[in-house]
Formats: structure tokens, C-alpha cells, sequence
């Protein structure tokens, strides 16, 4: 998994050519408001990393990476704990976003100082890590998905087994408890007065059922996407899978991506050459 070292120090470089051309393809930056509120950058250094990620920094301070997800197999977290631990004493420039999480850490961009090497970026780079909103409405940085669809694409990591299909109950059932990345045929959406339900099989098979909250259905449908627009169309979601009378898990707006529209950025000249640096 390993990447030579001019990668690994331009991939800062490449995520800001990449957000340029998202913007430029989708418009005004659709992450945001307070949640995403990037605060002044300040200098830091790494002393040590703790569970899932948590950066442990020479001021006292506590940080995880913004718009990451931390993955669950013991094998990837193996690997990206370790991807963290070589950097250890590295000089950083941390920018905070947002409030702090639940538990007081900062939600901040982490670039090393020599070679501004991004840790989110680069984590994501190796297939080691998800680019994810986790508990806020938004994606900060959604260039981090054209890093990920890179990796992805490249069976690196995390994406060295297929994604499973939304319609294959079993299989689904045997990732329960997990943070997952699925695909499949959206059959049908049911839109109710506190939910909308997003089917990937026909009523009563076992198949991929997505939650989604009033008010995060209402900030889908702000971006274009509708019970109409999205019916038998490949659909790519991500969220923690549960059992109830089958698989499920609750999207939030970032987490529903429809294949062939949301992934055209990634095939874009300019996004390409800039991974590829």
C-alpha cells in the first residue's frame, strides 16, 4: 500500500485542484454553514495517536480529521493506526472546523508541515479511511470522495472486496453493526410524514432499506433529487447497517450518491492528473 513520497507530500496539492473542479461541476460549495466553519490554522505537533484515530497533540489538545471515517475491519484499522503512528512527532499545521464532537476533540484539516501532506487525504489515498460527514448534515471536503473513488478504483484498501449489493439480504446481514459503502437499483421511495423510506428490493424481499429524516430529505430535494428522479436508478449509500425486520441504516444527505451524475468530476482531465501527482 505504501506510495512514494512526492505522492504523499502533493496530496495536499491535489485535493485543492480537485475541490476547484468539483466547484466549478456542481456550483456554490454545498457543505456547510457553522458545522463547517473552517477557524484560524494554528501549528501543532503530533505526540501520539489514540482509538479511532484521535490525534493527541504536544499542547494538550485532542483533534480527529474532518470529513474521515474511521474504519471498522481489525485489519484496516491495523493499517491506518499505523499510517498515524509514522508520523509521530511530525510538525502539523491544524485547522479547526466546527464545534468540537461529542467527546471535546477538535473536528480539523491536518496537514504535515514539511511537504504539506494531508492526513485526511492521505489516509483516504491508501484505501485505509472513508470520506465521510459523520454526525453533521454536510461533507466538508467533498474533494476527499474524488481521493476515495481514486482508491476504490485502484481496489486499495478498504475497496479490495467489491462493494455489496443493496439487494443481497444475506450478505448485507453479515456486515451488521459495521459503517458500510453500498450499491444497488433503488426501487422504490416511499415519502412519509417524518420519513423517507429508500427501497433496494421489491415489498417483502431481503434487500437494503435507507432511512432518511424529514429534514434531511428536504436538503436532498434542495439539491434536485426527488422520489422521481431517483426511482430505478443506481444508487450509491453509506451509513452504520442495523437489523430491524432486515438491513437498514439512516443517510444523511451526503451519504446518498446517484451513480452517474454525483461520480462525473472524477472522470474530469484536470481532477485526474491532480490524484495522480
Amino acid at each position: 500500500m505504501r506510495r512514494t513520497a512526492g505522492s504523499a507530500e502533493r496530496i495536499g496539492a491535489a485535493l485543492l485542484a480537485a475541490w476547484a473542479s468539483v466547484a466549478a461541476a456542481r456550483g456554490a460549495p454545498r457543505g456547510g454553514g457553522a458545522d463547517c466553519t473552517a477557524g484560524p490554522p494554528r501549528a501543532e505537533i503530533l505526540t501520539g495517536v489514540g482509538l479511532r484515530g484521535e490525534l493527541r497533540l504536544a499542547s494538550g489538545a485532542r483533534a480527529v480529521l474532518d470529513s474521515l471515517r474511521w474504519p471498522d475491519a481489525p485489519e484496516m484499522v491495523a493499517a491506518a493506526q499505523a499510517w498515524l503512528d509514522a508520523r509521530r512527532g511530525s510538525r502539523l499545521t491544524l485547522t479547526p472546523r466546527g464545534a468540537p464532537d461529542r467527546w471535546g476533540r477538535e473536528r480539523a484539516d491536518i496537514q504535515r508541515a514539511e511537504g504539506d501532506e494531508d492526513f485526511a487525504g492521505g489516509l483516504i489515498d491508501e484505501g485505509l479511511a472513508f470520506a465521510d460527514a459523520n454526525e453533521i448534515d454536510s461533507l466538508c471536503r467533498p474533494a476527499l470522495r474524488l481521493v476515495e473513488a481514486a482508491a476504490r478504483a485502484k481496489r486499495l484498501g478498504l475497496w479490495r472486496v467489491a462493494l455489496p449489493d443493496a439487494g443481497d439480504g444475506p450478505a448485507l446481514r453479515a456486515l451488521a453493526g459495521r459503517f458500510v459503502v453500498v450499491e444497488g437499483l433503488l426501487r422504490h421511495v416511499g415519502e412519509r410524514g417524518a420519513r423517507t423510506y429508500l427501497d433496494f428490493g421489491p415489498r417483502g424481499a431481503d434487500a437494503l432499506t435507507v432511512t432518511v429524516s424529514k429534514r434531511t430529505w428536504r436538503m436532498v430535494r434542495g439539491r434536485g433529487l426527488s422520489a422521481a428522479s431517483l426511482e430505478g436508478r443506481p444508487v450509491r449509500v453509506r451509513g452504520v447497517l442495523e437489523i430491524w425486520r432486515g438491513p437498514t441504516l439512516e443517510a444523511g444527505a451526503d451519504a446518498i450518491e446517484v451513480l452517474g451524475e454525483a461520480d462525473r468530476p472524477e472522470a474530469g482531465p484536470e481532477t485526474e492528473r491532480g490524484l495522480r501527482r
